[in-house]
């Protein structure tokens, strides 16, 4: 990956991120972090990794996220001074609950 691409993916992590804990209002206890930015090298799409906390919020998470999908590109698009503007994605990153699932089952089997 070239070091352009990981400048504009960090700088995307760091508006989407501020644009989240500003604009959008999540219910309490409910936390929504940013762990990782990929975008195409042609700069067309950017995939939003989230990881949710609680677990049982994201499908709350996931649906709000949908529904203010537009007003993040916005918001977004206004801050990014480039071309073409990525059109952004949000995918729930599910590597935390998935590496405590196989730790939980390597203690089961060392266990046995």
């Amino acid at each position: 990956m070239s070091d352009r691409i990981l400048k504009i993916n960090e700088l995307i992590k760091n508006h989407v991120n501020e644009i989240i804990l500003r604009n959008i209002s999540l219910k309490g206890g409910v936390f929504v972090t940013i762990s990782k930015v990929d975008t195409t090298p042609d700069l067309r799409y950017t995939r939003i990794f989230v990881s949710i906390f609680p677990e049982k919020d994201i499908d709350y998470v996931e649906k709000t996220l949908a529904k203010e999908l537009y007003r993040i590109q916005g918001a977004l698009n206004k801050k990014l001074h480039m071309r073409p503007l990525p059109r952004i994605q949000f995918i729930t990153d599910m590597t935390e609950s998935k590496a405590d699932e196989i730790e939980k089952l390597l203690k089961d089997i060392s266990n046995q």
